[in-house]
């Protein structure tokens, strides 16, 4: 072939392989390139709905109930001692605030013997009652028209009596017969009375 029949002819382009570039990652973050999709969101889903060695031992796992933890006893254990503490109190509670003290009967003595000349008149009153604490209210009446002022008792538990006294004393000479006379107001009314002679000559 001679050189004047050789004509060159135009080669496609798919005929010359160069070197291939390097590809070009996704992006960059720091130092680290990374290609590709990544972690995919599907495969991130997966990944949590996956349970761990951790939910397994500790009994966690998604959509399992707690463990049911054991009833406490402590109501059953200690209602006796609560029954036994409360009857104490309930039984304090009436001793202090339930029925007060009731007079079940009244005496009163006067001197038996006639009184001398500017004797004294020792007059006692015996006032028995149920026990209970409270307080009597009374006064003493005199056949000489004389009353005392209201007076009163304390009456403390477990005493079933009380002991009242009226001194009267008496002046100049003559014969009088004379009437002490006691009256409870509180709690409830009672009168007794008793009678002795001043002879004084």
């Amino acid at each position: 072939m001679n050189d004047d029949d050789y004509s060159a002819t135009e080669l496609g382009s798919h005929w010359f392989q160069g070197p291939t570039p390097d590809p070009t990652p996704d992006r960059v973050e720091g130092e680290v390139l990374r290609f590709g999709p990544g972690v995919t969101a599907a495969a991130a889903r997966r990944a949590e709905n996956t349970p761990t060695a951790a939910q397994i031992w500790h009994g966690t796992l998604p959509g399992t109930p707690p463990p049911r933890r054991p009833r406490s006893r402590w109501p059953l254990r200690y209602a006796p001692a609560a029954a036994i503490l409360l009857a104490v109190l309930a039984l304090l509670a009436w001793r202090e605030y339930g029925p007060r003290v009731a007079v079940r009967a009244v005496e009163v003595t006067a001197p038996a013997e006639p009184l001398d000349c500017g004797a004294t008149a020792n007059v006692q009153a015996l006032v028995r009652t149920d026990g209970r604490p409270g307080t009597l209210t009374y006064h003493w009446e005199r056949s000489d028209g004389t009353r005392s002022a209201p007076l009163r008792e304390t009456v403390p538990r477990g005493r079933s009596e009380a002991r009242l006294h009226l001194l009267w004393t008496f002046e100049g000479r003559g014969t009088h017969q004379a009437v002490a006379r006691l009256v409870i107001t509180s709690p409830t009314t009672h009168t007794a009375e008793g009678t002795f002679t001043y002879r004084c000559e």
